[in-house]
């Protein structure tokens, strides 16, 4: 099936996470491969939250996607969210990007192969839950003992010429401040307000955020080229301070009873993205040491991660780009997380490349231009078959 239309047919199927059923994208796809000769496992969770992985695995390669898709509502959209509707060379639709395109290039790619008389030496995962918290999805593989440290290729929305082989750490906690109540017209004489107890935690991180942290070596020199990248991108002279200082967002903030009474409570969770030199004990003991009487839950932290640049899969993947696009590809470090990061954490390795528009992730009018869904095919078949030489 080519890719353009696959990608469509994923994106017509709601795989919305929030509430993260994945049950008929997961059925799709296992019909797909099994019209291949492919055999596959269901891994299931409650709530519909299914995998899908290779029956038999060899583990030379894995290919690797995710099928959960972040919510869409139809307001402000030009066609609808789920629609997967062709237009002017784009096809649109929630997951178009974030990697319905990328997942529908691997299947792809892979056909295209077995139909040139290949037999690739490739295995699959898809999962249900990198939109959230991973805990159905590639930690529920890994608690499982699914899968065993390999070379694994995600086809993660990337900028064209630069696969991703390391991304930021990520620290997500949930503070709760407690007050003094009291008059509202007394205040700040009388009682202690737990909001402006937040508010000074947020002072505090504005502070640290200002600073930029370097490290040695070759990994300093690929955040430098990845910050050149990423300010190119989003077209802001600023996107070159983010792979090198803490960034955070105040996600939630939820606090005070009523506007003439000092707020006794307020919660407030917080998405921390850590950077390579920074320490999250050290930023978590500052956390602590600004914001006096609060209790604070660590929801996620992992620590920055990166896959070696001169490994194998590194260089096939650059080799592979530039011999598709005509230039030279080099590898890049990302400011937001995923799946990878756990896998790295267990000793994979770990690239991420695939078809996608950067700037359209997860927002209104998401969409994937057709000619990068099948570019991306064409990397992703060569990778393949540069993998399936190890066979024995």
């Amino acid at each position: 099936m080519d890719v353009v239309h696959l990608t469509s047919e994923l994106v017509k199927i709601k795989s919305e996470n929030p509430p993260g059923n994945t049950e008929e994208v997961i059925h799709y796809i296992k019909g797909f491969l099994d019209s291949l000769g492919v055999r596959t496992d269901i891994i299931k969770n409650r709530g519909g939250r299914d995998n899908l992985i290779s029956a038999n695995r060899n583990h030379h390669l894995l290919l690797c996607g995710h099928v959960d898709v972040v919510p869409a509502m139809a307001d402000g959209w030009d066609y609808p969210p789920f629609s997967g509707k062709i237009v002017d060379e784009y096809l649109y639709g929630r997951g178009s990007t974030d990697m319905k395109g990328g997942c529908a290039a691997l299947l792809s790619s892979y056909q295209r192969l077995l139909d040139a008389g290949i037999e690739p030496d490739a295995d699959f995962l898809f999962v249900c839950d990198e939109e959230s918290s991973g805990t159905h999805g590639i930690r529920c593989i890994l608690s499982r003992d699914l899968i065993r440290p390999c070379d694994v290729l995600i086809a993660e929305p990337c900028p064209e010429l630069h696969p991703n082989i390391g991304e930021k750490g990520l620290c997500r906690i949930d503070l709760h401040f407690r007050g003094e109540p009291g008059h509202g017209s007394l205040y700040p004489t009388r009682g202690v307000s737990a909001v402006m107890s937040a508010y000074k935690t947020l002072e505090y991180l504005r502070t640290v955020h200002r600073h930029e942290y370097h490290v040695e070596g070759e990994v300093d020199a690929i955040i430098e080229q990845s910050s050149l990248v990423l300010r190119k991108i989003l077209g802001v002279d600023e996107a070159k301070h983010v792979l090198r200082r803490v960034m955070f967002n105040p996600g939630r903030i939820d606090g005070g009873e009523k506007a003439n009474v000092v707020a006794q409570h307020c919660d407030l969770q917080l998405d921390i993205r850590v950077p390579w030199g920074c320490s999250i004990q050290e930023l978590l003991n500052g956390i602590a040491s600004h914001s006096p009487g609060a209790s604070i839950q660590e929801v996620s932290v992992s620590n920055p991660s990166m896959t070696s640049p001169g490994c194998r899969l590194v260089e096939v993947t650059c080799n592979e780009i530039s011999r598709v696009y005509g230039l030279p590809s080099t590898p890049i470090v990302q400011w937001a997380a995923s799946d990878a990061r756990y896998l790295r954490t267990e000793g994979y390795r770990v690239v991420e490349y695939g078809p996608g528009e950067i700037v359209s992730l997860h927002a209104v009018n998401e969409r994937v231009s057709v000619e990068s869904l099948r570019k991306a095919t064409a990397v992703f078949e060569g990778i393949i078959t540069e993998f399936s030489g190890d066979a024995e």
